[in-house]
């Protein structure tokens, strides 16, 4: 690490967040900074890496190590992903949603307003719907004068979530410290989301990689075809190439017209980093997801009620199915981990038995700082008006069973966006209905689970893990990560913070990217003012079929542990529903075919030997996308369609 990598990392944090923000809000049509593995950050990446070699001609000097290199990426991974949907397009729009969207039939101002804390939001709860700060904001077209008045309004709930925010990113940081050694060394994970970035900054050194043909043979499959789809925007009488296909067009009649929404979506991107897990894993993955769309057919066959789960892609009896397997996954993980854990334990106590000289944070400091930042977060929440329970199951839930999973799938399973199927509230409502927590409680949730909860993209605990991973890659010290996450943390919140206000009030919320401005930020009030209004009946397939996920996972998890030739991983049933599966499974399949074909055939060296060609498909992928974002921005013209939604 050294001073100027850190200067460099916050100029290239602010110019990620800055292209991100202008990207995904006003420009809408590529989503390049939801992933766990963002384009816009391999994109910079890259131009960053040709620049250094541009300055390494000039003067040694000036030319920046692997080490170097790798500590701008993270910076600019932990930046994106706060800008985007991490955190700030999920949290900016929630403060005046509810004020601007009120309104005479859906009731908000009755049934949500007077359980709304006035340090919570930028408007006065006793005013009334769409006031001037929520309505400017999603109106627009605010002179520079008029957007510094209403700024003074932001300023105490800012302050008040940013104080949870950090808390809530404190408490990943030491949850990252205390899992890396037990997946990373004890497990030896895969990390498949670390190669391309690895392998571009080892090339400073080695020069095999950009040297290599079969890189650049993978690079162009993607390449010309996304060139083309480009081109094709500007020149409409050309014929398009499909990258995507809906199946549920042929399922027209009962009960296969049930089947939930089940596209084609070709990433060549995706099948790069699927290419690099275990073959059992792949076929887990695409057998659980064709698994589900069985369950759906027979489901509809007997006549079952084909309900959604609240506010995710599934239906309702998958949805607790899957509930049931984090569950059980997350103990499984746990059980699995109880040597490693007593020692960390005993080094949290003071009787040192494991070297944590090396660790991101001393294991004592990491299990009582993750211990103190959780209780912190569980008053935060009471004082926002969550009962002393509620808040403690929500936030437990979120850290020790959502983003554990969630963390497992990007390390285990290369998957490049974490989405799950639940929120807390869907767990409690196993046991009882919703409509028994009070407005109060529900009001509060509708808050954490937009923020927290609901949309998992952009993740942090999966960016401070690929970090140090890449780290381990190339000889950085852990510790010195500590002041390169705090420093893009800090800046990224700073400056992604002003452009998610500047932009809504300059161009109009409700002219911009609809998940942020209409989507995420109202759904969980839409959903939860009927349980408010009137009483909801408990139903009887959540805690039925949780149970079902709970033995099943139980079942698969004891024939993983104990027989090694068992087929079907966990994890695959656990992700089975999620937007994740239903956007990848097509690349997942393709994956499992190319590398069962190599491996049978050719071997370990054949597969080595095709490395380069999948590392270059994603370069070529996240590179065109980049490309096309900047065109797109200055032209207006709509760019190709991206595989990724």
């Amino acid at each position: 690490m050294s001073y100027r990598s850190i200067l460099i990392g916050i100029f290239c944090v602010i110019l990620c967040v800055a292209t991100v923000c202008f990207a995904e809000l006003v420009t809408k049509y590529i989503q390049i900074g939801i992933l766990q593995f963002p384009p816009v950050v391999i994109g910079m990446f890259t131009f960053v890496l040709l620049l250094n070699r541009l300055a390494g001609k000039i003067s040694r000097r000036f030319h920046l190590s692997p080490q170097e290199m790798l500590i701008v990426y993270s910076m600019m991974l932990i930046g994106t992903m706060i800008a985007s949907r991490g955190l700030l397009e999920k949290l900016i729009p929630l403060l005046v949603s509810e004020n601007y969207y009120a309104n005479v039939p859906n009731k908000w101002e009755k049934l949500f307003f007077p359980h709304i804390k006035k340090w919570l939001i930028p408007w006065d709860p006793s005013g009334g719907p769409q006031q001037e700060v929520a309505k400017e904001f999603y109106e627009g077209t605010l002179s520079w004068t008029r957007w510094q008045h209403w700024l003074g309004k932001w300023e105490i709930p800012l302050i008040s979530w940013m104080i949870l925010v950090l808390l809530v990113f404190f408490s990943l940081l030491c949850l990252a410290s205390l899992l890396r050694r037990q997946w990373v060394d004890n497990e030896k994970l895969p990390f498949p989301l670390v190669q391309l970035p690895l392998e571009l900054a080892r090339d400073e050194e080695t020069g095999t990689f950009f040297s290599n043909r079969l890189t650049w043979i993978g690079f162009a499959i993607p390449g010309v075809i996304f060139l083309y789809n480009g081109i094709q925007k500007f020149l409409p009488s050309l014929p398009e190439i499909p990258l995507q296909y809906e199946l549920n067009q042929h399922f027209t009649t009962r009960p296969w017209s049930d089947i939930f929404y089940t596209p084609i979506y070709c990433s060549f991107a995706a099948i790069g980093f699927f290419y690099f897990l275990p073959t059992e894993l792949l076929f887990s993955l695409w057998f659980f997801f064709a698994f589900s769309r069985i369950q759906d057919v027979i489901a509809s066959s007997f006549g079952m009620q084909m309900d959604n789960m609240p506010l995710y892609p599934t239906h309702l009896f998958i949805g607790y199915q899957v509930a049931g397997a984090y569950l059980v996954l997350s103990i499984y993980l746990f059980y699995i981990s109880i040597p490693y854990f007593k020692q960390v334990f005993k080094n949290a106590i003071g009787r040192k038995v494991l070297d944590d000289s090396n660790e991101l944070l001393p294991y004592n400091v990491a299990f009582w700082g993750l211990v103190v930042s959780f209780l912190l977060i569980v008053i935060w929440a009471y004082v926002a008006g969550l009962s002393l329970w509620m808040a403690v199951m929500e936030f437990f839930v979120y850290f020790f069973i959502v983003a554990i999973v969630m963390a497992r799938s990007t390390a285990e399973a290369g998957m490049l966006m974490t989405e799950t199927s639940f929120r807390p509230i869907d767990l409690y409502a196993i046991f009882a209905s919703k409509s028994s927590l009070g407005a109060k409680n529900l009001t509060v949730l509708a808050f954490l689970d937009a923020v927290f909860t609901r949309d998992q993209r952009g993740l942090l605990l999966t960016a401070f893990l690929d970090s140090l991973k890449l780290g381990d890659g190339v000889g950085i010290k852990r510790r010195q990560f500590l002041p390169v996450f705090a420093v893009a943390i800090l800046v990224a919140l700073g400056v992604g913070t002003v452009f998610h206000l500047m932009i809504p009030y300059k161009y109009g919320g409700i002219t911009l990217y609809e998940y942020v401005y209409q989507g995420n930020c109202q759904w969980a009030f839409q959903d939860h003012g009927p349980a408010i209004e009137s009483h909801i009946s408990h139903d009887w397939r959540a805690p039925t079929f949780f149970a079902v996920g709970v033995v099943f996972t139980t079942f698969l998890a004891f024939m993983r542990f104990r027989y090694f030739w068992w087929p079907l991983h966990p994890l695959g049933y656990a992700l089975c529903a999620s937007w994740t599966m239903i956007v990848f499974w097509f690349p997942v399949f393709i994956a499992w075919i190319i590398k069962s074909f190599l491996t049978k055939y050719g071997g370990m060296r054949l597969f080595a030997k095709g490395r380069p060609i999948f590392l270059g498909m994603i370069l070529g992928e996240f590179s065109m996308a980049v490309i096309w974002t900047l065109i797109s921005s200055l032209t207006r013209v709509p760019p190709p369609f991206f595989p990724w939604p």
